[in-house]
């Protein structure tokens, strides 16, 4: 069975940038936060389930392939 998360960028501000994050482009409900510093996310929810992660690291691995942080994606898996 496939899995599906999309992001998208809300702010980006010095130490920290916001995504929101969903199973579906129009299911970008929830939200997640990054330390620039250590690149550790966070759910704004404290719901750290497979979803999140999804999102994290995929946003973690684009990050590291264009050296900037992306405006916003998808992952399949």
């Amino acid at each position: 069975m496939a899995s599906v998360v999309y992001f998208k960028k809300l702010s980006e501000q010095p130490g920290c940038v916001r995504y929101c994050f969903g199973e579906g482009p129009s299911e970008m409900s929830r939200t997640l936060t990054i330390a620039t510093g250590s690149r550790t996310s966070t759910p704004d929810d404290g719901d750290a389930d497979y979803t999140f992660l999804k999102a994290s690291r995929k946003i973690s691995s684009l990050f590291d392939e264009r050296k900037g942080w992306p405006e916003r994606g998808m992952g399949v898996s």
